[in-house]
Formats: C-alpha cells, structure tokens, sequence
C-alpha cells in the first residue's frame, strides 16, 4: 500500500488541473501516504520491538530532570493515583485535539491566504513526512511504553501514568477501544515528537498569517508540550527532536524551493499532455 499512497499526489496533479480544491485534495492524499509510512512498521510488532530504542531517552530526561523524568515529577507532584483530575483532562484534550489541528491550520491557511497556501502546506507536510523516516529507521518507545515494561522503577508505587488511556473509556465508553485502536497505529514513534513539530510549524504559520492566529498557535503549542510530557506520551528530549525538526524543515524549505518549483513545472507539462488525450 504504501509506494500506491507515495505516489498517488503526483498522480492527482498529474491528471487533474491546479485548483484550490486540487490542492487541498493532494495535501490529504500526503497525509494518507504519511499514515501509510507511520502505521506500516507495527505491521510486525515483535520484529519492531528488536529494534526500538528505549534507554537513551530515559538517560537524557532523568539528567533534565535531575534524577528523576520530568513526566514522574509532574505525575507525582499534582497527580492523584486512581483520579484523572480536571486540569488532567484538559490536558487530555489538548492531546486528542492534535488529530486534527495541524490540518485545520493549513485549511485556515487555504481559506485566509491562498497565496500562502502551497508553500505552508508543502512545509507543514514537509515535516510530517521526514519524520516518518525517523519511525522506520530508529524506532523509539515513549515513557509510558518503558513503565509498562519496568524500565522507570525506582521503588515507589506510583510509576508512569497513561491518563488517556484512563480517561478515555469515562468519555467515550464503548466506542473508545475502535477509536483508540484507529489513532494509535505506532506506539514507538516517539522521537521526533511530531505532536510538537507539527504544532510548532503550524504556530510560525499562523504568526505568519496574523498576531491574532499566530497567539491562538503559540498558546495550544505551548499547553501541548506540557501535555505530550505531563501524560506521559512523551519524553523532554522527544519535544527538543520535534524542535529540531522544524527547525530543520524551516531552514531548508528556500533550499528545496528551486527543485520543488521544477517539479512543479514538470508536473504541469505531464498534466497538460495528459489532458490532451
């Protein structure tokens, strides 16, 4: 399935004329061929199990952490054991919402500023699907998958706690394990943090666009990040990844812009040839 899904954006521009709907239409089908790319390595979980990379993470954060995780810290100073408090389940939206907000933001990029759009869209996706590269080549597990499997003990009786996993069946009851089961293709791609990569691009966008959007992006990137390690889905060090990321696709997109333009150009000779026959 997924050379099909790599392939298939080409194949829109190639035999369908550039509109706004077009371009929309290719940015899902990216986004489907990401999914594809992320989701496939869990395909055999014992095999990706062998190769997964869970100590160097914990090694780094206990070191930010002096001594013990940031995410244990958090836990133990504001958690209540067998209790998903309010603040926590807000911080459990925050993390669902992801699913959806960096898409929304390049829609609203598309609806507010069209001239904008294909260079935002190309860096948000940009970023999605270089860390996809990062999930097949050097799979890494996130805390809560390291306290399932003793690798966060130190004697206490509160280890790491999955809190969407435990409020998610108070809200969603039955429907909760299909949803969860849909969402969570690929427990081990932890690092880069794409929650915050993405999140972050999308927050320069937006600032990009306006003050107003620019201080909506900031604002859920910022309470994102406390969420992704405060719920144990992610380490410190993951978040830094994910900044690293960005960092890196923001400075090399006017790099990428000479090929991506040929590619473009090339792409409308094929569509015009195409529409020909």
């Amino acid at each position: 399935m997924l050379p099909m899904a790599a392939v298939s954006p080409i194949a829109a521009c190639v035999l369908y004329k550039r509109t706004p709907l077009r371009d929309l239409a290719v940015c899902g089908l990216n986004l489907w061929a990401y999914m594809a790319a992320y989701e496939m390595p869990h395909d055999h979980p014992g095999r990706l199990e062998e190769r997964v990379r869970a100590d160097y993470p914990i090694a780094i954060d206990r070191a930010l952490g002096l001594g013990l995780i940031p995410t244990l810290r958090l836990q133990r100073a504001f958690g209540r054991p067998g209790e998903v408090r309010w603040f926590e389940r807000v911080l459990v939206w925050c993390h669902w919402l992801w699913f959806f907000t960096p898409h929304c933001t390049i829609a609203y990029i598309w609806i507010r500023d069209r001239d904008r759009f294909p260079a935002a869209a190309a860096r948000m996706y940009g970023v999605f699907d270089v860390g996809a590269v990062f999930y097949w080549t050097a799979p890494t597990a996130p805390p809560w998958w390291a306290a399932a499997r003793g690798k966060l003990e130190d004697g206490r009786s509160l280890n790491v706690r999955r809190m969407m996993i435990e409020y998610g069946p108070q809200f969603w009851g039955r429907r909760w394990t299909a949803l969860y089961h849909f969402l969570g293709g690929n427990p081990l791609a932890a690092m880069p943090s794409l929650h915050f990569a993405t999140s972050l691009t999308g927050a320069e966008l937006l600032a990009e666009v306006g003050p107003a959007p620019g201080a909506v992006g900031w604002g859920y990137t910022a309470l994102l990040g406390l969420a992704l390690v405060y719920l144990g889905e992610h380490y410190v060090v993951d978040l830094l990844g994910g900044v690293a990321l960005a960092e890196a696709v923001r400075r090399g997109a006017p790099l990428a812009s000479p090929f991506a333009h040929r590619l473009v150009r090339a792409l409308e000779r094929l569509q015009a040839l195409a529409d020909t026959d």
